[in-house]
């Protein structure tokens, strides 16, 4: 393939190749040739192009496939636009010579079409430079025309298509020629042929005005004609030409006009010729009666659906503004369509034309208008509901009969109905919230208009209205409610009237099913209305005959719409439900006998609606209780089933008896009865299979009429007003009756046939055999069709259930059954053939069975010649493989493949090609890799025929496409892979995916993306992005959602992985049409797909791609989807390209999603459905109509297509969030402004996005302000994350302030909507959460400025105590909790931050008080808040506030008790929830818990121990209607009685212990991360209450079991937040205990009782042993450990030892440190909780430990930093050393010597230099040895060998080269050698002071350079002078010997003190004063070595004059600096 990218074709490489390959490789080069012309430079084009011109005239006469023949006109046309065009007309010539030929042979077409395809290229391209010879041309196009076969003849007209596209107006002269010509084709006979005379027309009447003048009635006749019979392919084309040319007749284009003076249609007359087709058909108006008589009179199908798209296609293309503008008029043509008598002649016509004129209304309502518009039209709408109904109540009332025609009016008014509430139902439920001003407006009425319907005499009227009133209800959840209300008053005040009563039930069950659609429910309450209702209409049933059916059907309907509720309401109502279920049938066979005898044919009429309707209300309760279905309710419900059972083997002698009338409610009996067991399972009926199966025979020989599709209607099955919806549809469509019956016998067939033994099995399945065999005619193919179902369905049955089929008869007969229809001539029945032998085969599964049967087909294949056998056999070899999978079926691989492809190669009937490919496509996907050796055969089998098969065929080209993906998928990842094969298959498939890519039909298209797709997965090296984004994004205009879909699909998948890349692509396409038409540049990004009218069928302009790239393109779709399928992944793609690309183009993204959202403040205006005119309008009227109505089409391009709508800008708003979340993830400089600023001047590109900060804002604040209460969520959600992300950015230019401040007013007005009056519970919740978040991020810090957020909690406070019931309820009970719940947990939140500022600003030291009162006021005090002023704020509510959270906490802690508890819950619910929505309120609970845990605890910590409920109770009982304090002391028994302050603190402790501990214990992973430390922080704020600490000390176990869930907690929860806040609460329960153990021994010690007892307090007790379980201390020390573990494992020896540990000894992050640190914090606290013997159990761990971690933490660090951990294992040690029992107890003596002795040598041993490890820190070694030495007794460490060890230790610090460790060093033998005892200190002094000595010496030598080695110095001095000092009188003067000429070397003489470094110079003054010092301190010694050595004398005398001469000048100056005091070690200060 690679030798065929030459721009010359290498015709060597061409030679050498085998013939078959040949059409590959031409046509690789052609393919490689159309991207290299483009991109060439054209002086090599114009070199090479005589060559490249013979070489591509020479294929012409090769013939060429029809893709090949594609590309080679292009190329040829390509070259002569590019290179020169002398040549041309020669080309030209010989194209026409080769059309003119006269060879008619098969072989010669291809270069006859050829030849035809390259004169159109030539046109097309280049136009009127050919305009000479294009009469000529046209004449011999035209004459072959009429010669030609059906291939030709569609490529004839698709050239002289591109003809007429490339001359435009020029070839006006052939104009009519053309016409005349291709008029009459219109009706061939190949639909390939109509498709091509379409379009050519189409292109043709751009300039040909006779068309859509003169002609337009015989045009519009044509179009009607060629509809006849036609396929989807034509119908989409003539549906396109019929309404462009209606549509141009209408308004035409400018140019035309001014050209001719022309004579518009009007209005009236387009849509009379358009209404025509729709009510007449083809037969039209120029037949005469007698023959209309004979036609039958009903219009054929395909042209009323054709009709149906013309009429779509002619609104869009006049566009959404004249829609607007004609709407009134169009609605009431539309809906008159559909009340003619000719388009309801049968019902099932009716049901159609009524789906048709639907489909109009939706499609161009529905996608044309924006939000505002179709608000308008809705108006209109109502209008016409209106008008008709006023027309009924008109013939109702007009009792004088005089109005013959009135029943006739009513009849067709039904159908205006169902029609127009439909649409006005889809229109209300898609604008959602958006539509609340429909309802509200008085002056439009709808409810009124809509309510008035439910009284029309006709019942689908009435459902339509119902189902209306259902949509509204959904799109506007606060409506629902009263609507049921008004609905119950209305049926109780109708109840006389048999429409009143069916239409108001019918109302109530629709809204009843509309409910599960809205998240906040309905009252409880509501249920029992329900019940109430329907048991009255039951009861009532039998008093009044003209009402019993009415009202039996609606007392079922309703309770069959309860049902739907689901469990937490039905569980109420079932006994009740049981009890009437079993009333309506008879109780025995007796009863059914008596039955049987009396009663007349209304009574039995009346019985079976009643038992259907019992039965269907069954069926509702099983499908949405499930859980309800214990095996006590099956039980009960199959007494009435099985009556039923019974009851319809009487029915044909009830039915013969009284009449045919009742079979339709028999049927229904029997449709019920189906349904309602296919739910059940199938072992509870068991006994009664025989009834089932003979009811079988009865309905499955049923005739089904030919097609039910698009049959369905509401009043087929009125049940399925309350059933949710199937996915996909609009509005439910049950089918007929007699079809659904059908349908339900297969089903349950299915369902029940796994369970029949196989006696009946088989004689089933004979009786089937016998049946087909009897029927004849069409009624067998019925008969055929409906078994084969059922048999299919039971198949499916057996497989899904894994059991088989039975024996040998039992197979055999379902063989011959099956194997008789694979040669049926039906189509659908040879399918259900197939995959019936398939299934079966899956089933029996035994290879003999699977052999048989393969060997079957392959004979019969091999033998027939006919169609339908070799059609039939191949599909069961493609099934028979499909359902027993590659392995199962490998044998017979060989032989089905080698047969499929010989059988693909028949050219002569395409249906074999079609049917075998399809085959083969099945059996590679079920191969798997087993087919891997036969993909190079296929393959090839494939690209040829791709290249010769006619495109006409889409069928065929549609399995191969189908084919060529199964075999992608087969080769999958090998695809990736270098060598000569796979390269060879990898452009194979490519070029298979190319051609496919470039046919003409959509599904073809849609298969080669699919294709790409695969490969793109499998190799993305391979697939071309460049040209593929830029197809996919063509394809997204396209008219079919099935390209639309695929090409979806597609970019998703790109976008996952090349994000970038695509966005680049798709961009590059937009520069291309930026270049060819320059004046389109300001098109809007939403604008449509079809942009001007002129160039609407042209390919590319379809793509609207401008600057906003195909984002913005995406955007644009969603407004215009429906499909779900599609929106969601439209939804994805988006998102990945965010995910990708949203921080580098920032702002890009931020104003797409800003222009989706900006939307929403034009619509929220208050004018919404004012009728004034804006001045825009005003200035169109004053125009004259012509140029109105002539410029419509250039305006509509600058116009944007359709405002965004509600659901696009709420994913707008969540692209949003998405955004400010991934730039959180990229930099910090996203969030910081002044980082952000000077990263935006270093480089203007970089985009940050606190820069857009106001954008950010502002776009939340539109959202939040939104008619749409979804977008309101979205809004307020943005709003929040804003403020949480933004809440500390500090704003640079004025210090101390924050970003956020400036924009307050707007959170404000933002948030003060959403909690007006009428704002639903969820939005109220989000609202509380943002004003939490806001209050509670300090952005504000002035009280006024809060008090406005503030005050909107305190309102929604005041509601929370309202109390139950007390408003008017619109949704569950549960929104009341969930909004309550939302207000408790906002204001918890807000107190949990204002006590911690008011703790911050209590620890902070207080400032200076200004002295003068009057400064005060003018600074200082305005913007710094007084330290609790947020508290202010809280503190009066706080009494109604932890009252109201206590009984919050009470009610969780309730709620979360195990089910087997549940008897233990109040029973009138809790202070926030009722019984009946316990479930759902569960849920508001688990969200709101924690922060209210957290506020309770702080509030009993800050005085709420000491409050006691009553004196709460009495200060606000005032407010209180049905007061929360009763439901708080109902534990407590009688309401009233008090408890005591104790007993309430206990209960108090106890609920909030229990509450964590039960939280702590197991946290659901998806738990947030915020409860588990809002939880953790509430236990540590209790525990710092005295009582807590008490309650928790005096009951030890409490302490355990805390401690033990707190181990259990940090098993399951990483977050190292997590693990130090329980470190914090253990040290809190260890403090705890320590305190409670120090109180209990100093009562001891002042009872003054013996010291012995009191030692032995403390766990451990006299034996030291500690019970695990039971000991605090062993539980505290569990939990440490396995903390330590986890940060530090080589501590413990398992995890050092095993294999799999790599001994690592990374430094500890930070926050591992500081719990390192806490932790040995604590383990140093335990041994005070143990008695002296207990200590010795716990101080080897604990010593061992904190020695581990010291030797582990402390590590050389520049810094000279001690870590956490080292400080806290020196405190440790110091506070364990100390312990004051050890000295005092003898018991212990022994051990406590020997633990500290190897404490201290461990510790030397870790202090030892190795190689191996970092480096230790000397100065924390040394600190820790030096502990020792201060505490410890001489005895104790005054061994020789540790004194050696520690003198070492010193000695190696001392001769340290780092000054600061010797600086160090010196501090601590200060330390040592001043120690008390002098026995410890005096070998140190001896062994240490010589070096210390030597080591100041040396300082002459070489003077300190810096300020350490000065302090070093400094530091060595003090022991120095320490020991002068310590020394007897009279050693000193030998002392100050040592210490003087030291400090005098240190002395500078006057020249060199100039020259010296700083350090130096200090040195020298240091040791001056020192001298000085001295000098009087020891004036005898010091005189006594002063005159032993006069130089020192000399150099001290010289050195103070200088010093006084310098502080004279200095003292001129300016004052003396005070001497700076060396600094002394930061431990230092914490062990003195």
């Amino acid at each position: 393939m690679e030798l065929a990218h030459s721009l010359l074709l290498n015709e060597e490489a061409l030679a050498q190749i085998t013939e078959a390959k040949r059409p590959v490789f031409i046509f690789e080069w052609l393919r490689f040739l159309d991207k290299v012309l483009v991109a060439a430079n054209k002086t090599d084009v114009k070199e090479k192009q005589k060559k490249l011109v013979e070489q591509l005239t020479g294929l012409i006469s090769s013939s060429p496939g029809p893709p090949t023949r594609k590309l080679l006109a292009k190329n040829l046309a390509a070259l002569y636009s590019i290179g020169d065009t002398f040549t041309v007309f020669q080309t030209l010539d010989k194209c026409n010579d080769i059309i003119r030929n006269k060879d008619d042979t098969a072989a010669y077409l291809p270069t006859k079409l050829a030849a035809v395809a390259c004169v159109g290229a030539f046109y097309e391209k280049m136009g009127r430079m050919l305009g000479s010879a294009f009469p000529e041309t046209v004449n011999n196009l035209l004459k072959s025309l009429k010669s030609a076969e059906s291939q030709g003849r569609s490529e004839i007209l698709m050239s002289l298509q591109k003809v007429l596209s490339g001359l435009g107006g020029a070839a006006a002269s052939s104009h009519r020629d053309i016409y005349k010509n291709a008029r009459s084709l219109l009706t061939d006979r190949s639909m390939a042929v109509r498709c091509a005379v379409a379009k050519c027309l189409l292109e043709l009447q751009n300039e040909a005005v006779f068309m859509w003048t003169a002609e337009l009635e015989n045009i519009a006749t044509l179009c009607f004609k060629a509809l006849e019979n036609s396929n989807y392919g034509v119908r989409v084309a003539v549906s396109k030409l019929l309404g462009t040319v209606m549509a141009t007749a209408l308004m035409p284009k400018q140019a035309t006009v001014m050209r001719q003076n022309v004579k518009r249609a009007t209005f009236d007359e387009v849509l009379e010729l358009m209404a025509t087709g729709f009510l007449r058909g083809g037969s039209g108006f120029l037949k005469s009666g007698g023959e209309m008589l004979k036609v039958g009179g009903s219009v054929n199908r395909e042209v009323r659906v054709g009709v149906t798209q013309a009429y779509v296609v002619f609104v869009t293309t006049l566009g959404g503004q004249w829609l607007e503008r004609s709407f009134a008029t169009f609605l009431s043509h539309v809906l008159d369509l559909v009340s003619h008598p000719r388009a309801t002649q049968t019902h099932v016509e009716a049901v159609y034309s009524r789906r048709c004129v639907s489909f109009i209304l939706r499609a161009t309502v529905g996608s044309l208008l924006g939000e505002k518009a179709q608000i308008a039209a809705a108006k209109e709408i109502c209008q016409a509901i209106g008008k008709q109904m006023k027309a009924v109540e008109a013939v109702v009332n007009d009792t004088s009969g005089e109005n013959k025609s009135g029943a006739a009016d009513i009849a067709a008014s039904q159908h205006v109905m169902v029609c127009a509430l439909q649409e006005l139902g889809s229109l209300v439920q898609s604008l959602n919230a958006t539509a609340s001003p429909l309802i509200q407006e008085a002056s439009i009425g709808l409810l009124e208009i809509v309510t008035s319907v439910l009284l029309h005499p006709s019942m689908a009227a009435r459902l339509a209205a119902a189902w209306c009133l259902r949509c509204v209800a959904v799109a506007l959840p606060f409506q629902l409610t009263p609507f049921l209300d008004r609905c119950a008053e209305r049926l109780n005040n109708l109840k006389t009237s048999p429409e009143a009563v069916s239409g108001y039930s019918f109302a109530m069950a629709a809204l009843l099913g509309g409910v599960h659609q809205c998240p906040l429910g309905i009252p409880h309450a509501k249920g029992k209305m329900v019940v109430s209702i329907a048991e009255d209409l039951l009861r009532t049933a039998a008093q009044n005959s003209r009402l019993s059916l009415q009202r039996t059907q609606a007392g079922w309907l309703l309770l069959g719409a309860l049902m739907t509720l689901g469990p937490s309401v039905v569980r109420y109502h079932l006994p009740k439900m049981l009890l009437l279920w079993r009333n309506v049938f008879p109780r025995s066979l007796k009863e059914l006998e008596a039955e049987k005898a009396r009663g007349d044919s209304f009574t039995w009429q009346v019985t079976l609606e009643g038992r259907a309707g019992a039965l269907c209300a069954m069926r509702s309760f099983v499908a949405h209780c499930p859980e309800l279905l214990t095996e006590d309710v099956i039980r009960k419900l199959m007494t009435p089933i099985e009556c039923a059972m019974t009851m319809m083997s009487h029915i044909p002698s009830v039915i013969k008896a009284h009449g045919a009338h009742l079979k339709a409610s028999a049927a229904m009996v029997r449709l019920r009865l189906y349904d309602i067991l296919a739910l059940l399972p199938p072992k509870t009926y068991e006994d009664f299979l025989k009834y089932i199966l003979n009811n079988f025979y009865i309905t499955l020989l049923q005739l089904q009429p030919n097609s039910a599709s698009g049959s369905g209607a509401l009043e087929h099955d009125p049940s399925s007003i309350y059933l949710r919806i199937p996915a996909g549809e609009a509005v439910p469509g049950p089918l007929p009756l007699g079809v659904s019956v059908i349908d339900a016998s297969v089903a349950l067939f299915g369902v029940v046939f796994p369970h029949v033994s196989y006696k009946h099995r088989l004689q089933m399945l004979d009786h089937f055999a016998e049946c087909v065999k009897q029927a004849k005619g069409v009624r067998q193919q019925a008969v055929q069709l409906n078994i084969f179902t059922a048999v299919l369905s039971a198949l499916k049955g057996l497989a899904e259930n894994k059991s088989t089929l039975g024996p040998e008869e039992v197979r055999k007969s379902a063989l011959t059954l099956v194997m008789g229809a694979l040669d049926n001539p039906n189509p659908i029945l040879r399918c259900a053939a197939g995959e019936a032998l398939g299934r079966m085969a899956q089933v029996v599964g035994e290879a003999t069975f699977i052999a048989r049967m393969a060997q079957y087909s392959f004979d019969k294949l091999k033998s027939a010649r006919d169609v339908v056998s070799r059609t039939g056999h191949s599909l069961a070899l493609g099934c028979l493989h499909r359902y027993v999978g590659g392995i199962g079926s490998g044998q017979h691989l060989k032989t089905s493949v080698s047969i499929l492809l010989a059988l693909a190669q028949d050219g002569t009937s395409p249906e074999v090609q079609t049917w075998s490919l399809h085959s083969l496509a099945l059996i590679v996907d079920s191969s798997g890799p087993m087919y891997r050796g036969y993909v190079e055969p296929t393959l090839s089998l494939v690209l040829t025929l791709l290249l010769t098969v006619p495109p006409s065929h889409t069928e065929v080209h549609q399995c191969l496409g189908r084919c060529l993906g199964a075999i992608i998928t087969t080769v999958g990842p090998e695809l990736q892979g270098n060598g000569a094969t796979i390269s060879t298959i990898r452009s194979s498939c490519l070029v298979g995916c190319a051609i496919t890519q470039d046919h003409s039909d959509s599904l073809v298209q849609a298969a080669a993306i699919s294709c790409l797709q695969q490969l793109h997965m499998f190799a993305p090296r391979h697939v071309n992005l460049s040209s593929l984004v830029p197809s996919l994004c063509v394809h997204l205009c396209s008219s079919h959602l099935l390209l639309r879909r695929a090409a979806v699909a597609c970019l998703r998948q790109l976008a996952q992985r090349e994000a970038a890349e695509v966005c680049e692509y798709a961009m590059s396409l937009a520069k291309n049409a930026g270049d060819k038409e320059s004046s389109s540049a300001n098109v809007n990004p939403f604008a449509p797909g079809v942009s001007s009218r002129s160039d609407i069928h042209c390919r590319h302009q379809g793509v609207n791609i401008t600057e906003t790239g195909l984002e913005g393109l995406l955007f644009g779709m969603l407004d215009r989807e429906t499909d779900r399928k599609l929106c969601s992944d439209i939804h994805d793609t988006l998102g990945h390209m965010l995910s990708s690309l949203a921080v580098e183009k920032l702002s890009h993204w931020l104003m797409l999603c800003k222009d989706v959202l900006a939307a929403s403040s034009d619509m929220s205006t208050a004018t919404l459905l004012s009728s004034g005119k804006d001045e825009e309008s005003e200035k169109k009227d004053e125009m004259d109509d012509d140029t109105m109505f002539t410029t419509l089409g250039e305006e509509d391009k600058s116009k944007p297509f359709v405002a965004p709508r509600w659901a696009t800008r709420v994913f707008a708003a969540d692209c949003l969030c998405r955004i400010i979340n991934l730039c959180e993830n990229a930099d910090q400089a996203h969030f910081d402004l002044a980082l952000a600023r000077s990263a935006k001047l270093r480089n203007p590109t970089n985009d940050l996005l606190v820069l857009h900060l106001s954008d950010l804002i502002r776009m939340a604040f539109m959202a939040a302000t939104d008619h749409s209460n979804q977008l309101r969520m979205a809004g307020l959600q943005a709003l929040e994350d804003i403020i949480k992300k933004f809440a500390s950015v500090p704003e640079p230019e004025f210090p101390g302030h924050v970003i956020l401040e400036q924009y307050q007013a707007n959170v404000g007005a933002a948030l003060r909507p959403a909690f007006s009056q009428d704002t639903p519970s969820d939005i109220i919740a989000k609202a509380c959460q943002v004003c939490s978040t806001w209050i509670g991020s300090g952005v504000v810090s002035d009280l006024n400025d809060l008090r406005r957020v503030h005050n909107l909690l305190v309102s929604s406070l005041d509601k929370v105590q309202a109390g139950k019931g007390s408003s008017s309820q619109l949704y569950r009970e549960s929104a009341t909790t969930m909004e309550k719940l939302a207000v408790l947990k906002a204001w918890a939140e807000v107190y949990v931050v204002a006590m911690n500022i008011k703790k911050e600003a209590e620890s902070k030291p207080k400032r200076a008080i200004k002295n003068t009162d009057d400064d005060d006021d003018d600074y200082g005090t305005i913007d710094e808040l007084p330290p609790d002023s947020l508290i202010t704020l809280v503190q009066p509510e706080l009494p109604t506030l932890s009252r109201l959270w206590l009984a919050a906490l009470k009610d969780y802690a309730l709620l979360t008790l195990p089910a087997e508890f549940s008897s233990q819950l109040p029973p009138d619910g809790g202070a926030f929830y009722t019984p009946e929505t316990i479930d759902t309120a569960r849920l508001h609970y688990r969200n709101s818990w924690a922060p209210i845990l957290h506020a309770v605890a702080l509030w009993l910590n800050s005085t709420g121990f000491t409050c006691s409920e009553s004196t709460e109770a009495a200060a606000i009982s005032g407010l209180q209607k049905r007061s929360t304090t009763v439901s708080l002391n109902q534990a407590s028994g009688a309401a009233g009685s008090a408890k005591s302050l104790p007993e309430i603190n206990k209960d108090r402790m106890h609920l909030i212990l229990g509450v964590s501990i039960q939280f702590l214990c197991s946290p659901r992973p998806e738990e947030p991360v915020e409860h588990v430390t809002a939880c953790l922080q509430a236990l540590h704020t209790l525990l710092d209450s005295p009582y807590a600490r008490v309650h928790i000390a005096e009951d030890q176990l409490i302490g355990v079991e805390l401690l033990s869930v707190l181990h259990r907690l940090l098993l399951t929860w990483n977050p190292s937040s997590v693990q130090l806040l329980v470190t914090g609460v253990v040290q809190q329960i260890v403090r705890a205990a320590q305190d409670y153990l120090q109180e209990k021994r100093n009562t001891l010690n002042e009872d003054d009782m013996e010291k012995e007892a009191c030692t032995v307090l403390g766990e451990g007790g006299d034996s030291g042993g500690l019970i695990p379980g039971k000991s605090l201390v062993f539980a505290t020390m569990e939990l440490l450990m396995f903390i330590l573990v986890r940060h530090m494992p080589h501590l413990s020896t398992k995890v050092s030892d095993s294999p799999s540990h790599i001994a690592t000894k990374t430094r500890l992050s930070e926050e591992s440190a500081r719990l390192v640190a806490a932790t040995v914090t604590i383990l140093s606290d335990l041994p005070s909780l143990c008695s002296p013997a207990g200590c010795m159990t716990i101080l080897p761990t604990i010593l061992f430990l904190i020695a581990r971690i010291l030797k582990d933490t402390a590590i050389k660090s520049a810094d000279n930093q001690v870590p956490p951990p080292v400080s806290a294992a020196l405190q440790g040690i110091k506070s364990i050393v100390t312990l004051s029992m050890a000295k005092t107890e003898a018991g212990v003596q022994k051990q406590w010597t020997a633990l500290i002795r190897s404490t201290l040598a461990c510790i030397l041993e870790y202090s030892q230099p190795e190689d191996s490890v970092p480096t230790p820190d000397e100065v924390s070694m040394l600190t820790a040895i030096a502990l020792f030495l201060w505490s410890a007794s001489s005895e104790i460490i005054g061994v020789q060998s540790l004194q050696n060890g520690c003198m070492n230790r010193f000695k190696n610090a001392l001769n340290s080269c780092d000054p600061w460790v010797q600086a160090k060093c010196y501090q601590l033998l200060l330390s040592v050698f001043q120690h008390s005892n002098r026995a410890l200190s005096t070998p140190y002094i001896h062994s240490l002071a010589p070096i210390v000595v030597e080591k100041l010496k040396a300082v002459e030598r070489n003077r300190p350079a810096s300020n350490i080695e000065l302090l070093a110095v400094q530091e060595g001095i003090k022991v120095l002078e320490t020991l002068v000092a310590l020394g007897e009188e009279q050693n000193r003067v030998q002392l100050l010997a040592l210490l003087v000429p030291t400090l005098i070397s240190y002395l500078l003489d006057e020249n060199s003190f100039a020259s010296a470094t700083s350090a130096s110079k200090d040195l020298h003054e240091f040791a001056l004063q020192n001298l000085m010092h001295i000098g009087p301190l020891y004036p005898h010694a010091f005189k006594t070595v002063m005159g032993a050595a006069p130089e020192l004398k000399v150099r001290l005398e010289t050195a103070v004059r200088a010093s006084q001469a310098s502080k004279a000048k200095a003292a001129a100056r300016q004052p003396a600096p005070a001497i700076h005091s060396a600094p002394t070690i930061k431990l230092k200060t914490s062990f003195f």
